[in-house]
């Protein structure tokens, strides 16, 4: 863990603009404020478990804003969603038109493209980078559970909280291969965690989207079943394939679409992936279930506007 920003050298007085400048000018370009008199101390420290941009941040009250057309006109990277874990002191969240609080023990997701963060004691939060397609891929657009405190006393809590304080135990006795697998247990547990917190939430309305749910993950993990299709993924769910379809048509999508989607964006991943250069198109092609190479290219210049290769070519190794 290596400290990248402090106040603990910079003059009392100038301790909180300077704090502010320096997360402009390295983060985000936000707005801070102080509604109370003393000293302000903070302190921003980095580390990564299993492969996983991590951070540990400590400071007085405070509160902060991003407003999302700034960050928008800086291309500041969004590809990202930030879950943190609350060691101590309470905050106040506010995106997406929804409110938290968040106590010791809770964890909260938050989009960093616009957000409002009151830190109403002296505070310290374990945040993790983590990227935004591996939660929206299972639970939809992050806006509907941005802002949604689980709660330290909720089971599923308590087990994403005991993985991550074990892993960054054991992390540096494990392989490579073996902490990547760690590092991805840990984001279908936030994920499997949200999930039980937006049922509880919404039981009745939630269920056809849990099923959702549970459909885009059988994809994920059988991508590369060239066989897949909406009338296997139906079986597979329990569920007819009219059902499955209206449910998924609620949420703006069709089955076929959706498979076909994410196959395409599984393969250009792999493509632009420097661990990956050295697999073979076609090989790539039938891992990602298309039938054949030709197939694959069709599909992929329609949707991404080149051919595989160029892309391959183009991607920053």
């Amino acid at each position: 863990m290596r400290t990248v920003l402090t106040t603990d050298e910079i003059p009392s007085r100038d301790r909180f603009g300077q704090w502010c400048e320096r997360l402009r000018e390295n983060y985000f370009p936000m707005e801070g404020s102080r509604d109370r008199d003393g000293p302000f101390e903070a302190r921003l420290e980095a580390f990564t478990i299993c492969n996983i941009p991590a951070g540990r941040l400590t400071q007085t009250p405070s509160q902060y804003k991003i407003r999302e057309g700034i960050v928008r006109k800086k291309n500041f990277r969004d590809d990202f969603l930030t879950v943190s874990f609350r060691k101590y002191g309470v905050s106040h969240l506010s995106q997406n038109g929804g409110t938290s609080i968040q106590r010791p023990g809770d964890i909260v997701i938050m989009d960093v493209r616009s957000l409002e963060l009151a830190l109403c004691e002296n505070n310290q939060n374990i945040h993790l980078s983590v990227p935004r397609h591996s939660i929206e891929k299972m639970l939809g657009n992050a806006k509907s559970f941005t802002a949604l405190t689980l709660e330290a006393a909720q089971a599923s809590t308590r087990l994403v909280n005991s993985f991550f304080a074990e892993l960054l135990l054991v992390q540096n006795r494990l392989s490579p291969d073996a902490a990547a697998r760690m590092g991805s247990i840990g984001i279908d547990l936030i994920v499997a965690g949200l999930a039980d917190r937006l049922a509880r939430e919404a039981p009745k309305p939630l269920h056809g989207t849990l099923v959702v749910q549970r459909a885009k993950a059988y994809i994920e993990a059988n991508i590369s079943d060239g066989t897949l299709d909406p009338p296997h993924l139906a079986a597979a769910m329990g569920v007819s394939l009219r059902r499955l379809q209206e449910l998924f048509h609620e949420q703006g999508r069709h089955i076929s679409a959706w498979i076909w989607e994410r196959r395409l964006e599984t393969a250009a991943r792999c493509l632009a992936d420097p661990k990956s250069r050295h697999v073979q198109i076609a090989n790539l092609a039938y891992d990602c279930g298309f039938s054949s190479q030709s197939h694959f290219s069709r599909r992929f210049k329609d949707r991404f506007g080149m051919t595989p290769r160029d892309y391959r070519e183009h991607a920053k190794f």
